[in-house]
């Protein structure tokens, strides 16, 4: 689970962005932090970036298959 410290520099948000999981090797949509759904590793990943392939963790039978979610979504100032 990701922790935080200073909650007052995160917003809480119901983008559809946050619903989507993503197949190992796709191009990371958003840069932000990424949590597998399977066994809950979480990685930070850059937009255009390939999400981690199978090998981030061998996952058991019971884990299912790698599939990474948006967790915390990282913006840039325009």
């Amino acid at each position: 689970m990701a922790l935080y410290k200073h909650g007052n520099h995160l917003i809480h948000s119901k983008d559809v962005a946050f619903d989507a999981t993503y197949t190992p090797g796709t191009a990371t949509p958003h840069s932000g932090i990424y949590r597998c759904t399977g066994c809950g590793d979480e990685i930070a990943s850059n937009a255009g970036n390939p999400l981690p392939s199978q090998n981030h963790k061998q996952h058991g039978v019971s884990q299912g298959a790698i599939r990474w979610q948006l967790l915390v979504y990282a913006q840039q100032q325009a």
